[in-house]
């Protein structure tokens, strides 16, 4: 059998295989990342069957999963949206981040994987999914609920952090001098600022050079500008995520919204096929030293997301059970944690023990998030009753 051959009967179980994972996560209401991960653990180095020809494809993809992953999630966003989340939501944006990364850092310093593991570990553990956390308010109906901008301003924040924090881990990961580090941190905030400004001032003109009625060429040119721009942040070392969601901040009105209609299939499919590529990354004999600690992690992460929500909805004055339903939606993490461990992979600067770490915690995650958020009414009412009638 001739290796393009192989490739491509490789290539065609891989796809196969995820539509059936999609498939059976819809079954049961839960995020498909999970089931993708356990996929690349499977048939990944040390799996059950090494699928080695379409491994390098399987890494190229990924990287354009990601970009579209976060090109997509810019496009949602508009730059005074951002702005004005940034302002509401800055102080539990803060309690956010020092609450849910300190977990992470503490277990990367106590395991000895030096500072650069500790940024590593503690952006895993800190931001939660994005893609996740809006499908189960939509799912479960709470898209108008008073509590729900609380929680959508808290993931913008955690967006915007991941634009500097992004930057100083490539900085770090690269290994750069002080001098170079800093020269570089500076073009990088240089960069996410003169990109901010453009988007707020010149949006429009961005979204009409992009536009076009015809949708072939709409597509070729929002692929072409989405990749040329991670590229050109990738060189600058700002990260090419980093690079796509700046892209995608810039382009508004009607053109953001045709652009999500049109590549919300393509960054289904590459974004999958980047949650496999990591997974197949990992060896599975890594995962049970390390599983402990994930679970350990899943648990008092679990709380400290929960306690944020609850905090950021009391200070708007929502109930309690607004509350309860704001810190439940948070706990998810997903796709910027792959993406930050991936990162970590690629430089080759990660313990094998810290990939397998992130993708043990990640599946936790991304399966505990949403049935978090769909058992926190009916277990804080049982908390109310119990209450009421110890009362009397």
């Amino acid at each position: 059998m001739t290796s393009q051959a192989l490739a491509l009967l490789e290539l065609g179980v891989i796809l196969f295989a995820l539509g059936i994972c999609g498939r059976v996560a819809g079954r049961f209401g839960m995020s498909p990342i999970p089931l993708y991960l356990l996929g690349g653990l499977a048939f990944g180095r040390g799996g059950f069957f090494e699928l080695e020809v379409a491994t390098e494809f399987g890494h190229l993809a990924g990287e354009i999963g990601v970009v579209l992953l976060l090109l997509l999630l810019g496009l949602e966003y508009t730059a005074p949206e951002l702005m004005t989340g940034l302002r509401r939501s800055w102080a539990a944006g803060v309690l956010d981040l020092v609450a849910n990364a300190l977990p992470g850092v503490a277990v990367a310093l106590i395991l000895g994987w030096g500072v650069t593991g500790a940024v590593v570990l503690g952006g895993v553990t800190y931001i939660s999914s994005s893609g996740i956390v809006a499908k189960v308010l939509d799912d479960l109906g709470r898209l108008g609920n008073r509590e729900t901008p609380v929680v959508l301003s808290i993931l913008v924040f955690e967006d915007l952090a991941m634009a500097v924090y992004l930057p100083i881990l490539t900085m770090m990961l690269a290994g750069l001098s002080l001098l170079s580090g800093l020269v570089s941190l500076a073009i990088a905030l240089a960069t996410i600022s003169v990109v901010l400004v453009v988007a707020l001032r010149f949006g429009r003109l961005v979204s009409a050079v992009l536009d076009s009625a015809d949708r072939e060429v709409f597509l070729l040119q929002l692929l072409g500008a989405a990749l040329l721009v991670a590229g050109a942040a990738s060189a600058l070392n700002v990260s090419a995520a980093v690079g796509a969601f700046l892209l995608g901040i810039a382009i508004s009105g009607s053109t953001a919204h045709e652009a999500a209609k049109l590549l919300e299939p393509l960054r289904d499919l590459f974004a999958a096929i980047f949650f496999v590529a990591f997974g197949l990354s990992i060896d599975p004999a890594a995962v049970p030293p390390v599983f402990g600690w994930a679970v350990a992690l899943a648990v008092v992460t679990t709380g400290t997301k929960v306690a944020v929500g609850w905090w950021a909805a009391s200070r708007q004055g929502i109930r309690r059970m607004g509350r309860a339903r704001a810190g439940a939606a948070l706990v998810a993490r997903g796709e910027f944690s792959i993406v930050i461990a991936g990162l970590a992979v690629a430089y080759g600067k990660a313990d094998a023990r810290l990939a397998a770490l992130a993708s043990a915690y990640v599946l936790l995650m991304a399966i505990l998030g949403p049935i978090a958020a769909r058992v926190v009414e009916p277990v804080v009412e049982f908390a109310r009753r119990r209450t009421d009638v110890a009362a009397s």
